[in-house]
Parts: structure tokens; C-alpha cells; sequence
């Protein structure tokens, strides 16, 4: 492998784990669960 090659690698390395690590943050900061007083039924 050339020196460019493993240079592209690893950016897209850092591109693809640093996208799950913010996805993970943001899902903890924030999770998709509502407060039970926010949920309304529609039957």
C-alpha cells in the first residue's frame, strides 16, 4: 500500500467511527423515549 492509500484509509476510518461515536452521544444525550405525560392514545 502507498503512503496516500493508508493516509485515505484512515480518514475514512475516523469519517465512519467518529459518525458512530457522535450517533451513540446523541442518542444518549437525547433518547427517543417520551415522558409518560407526553404520549397520547388515539383509539
Amino acid at each position: 500500500m502507498s503512503g496516500g492509500a493508508i493516509v485515505m484509509m484512515l480518514v475514512a476510518m475516523l469519517i465512519i467511527w467518529g459518525g458512530l461515536a457522535l450517533a451513540i452521544v446523541n442518542l444518549r444525550r437525547s433518547p427517543d423515549v417520551p415522558r409518560p405525560d407526553e404520549v397520547k392514545r388515539d383509539l
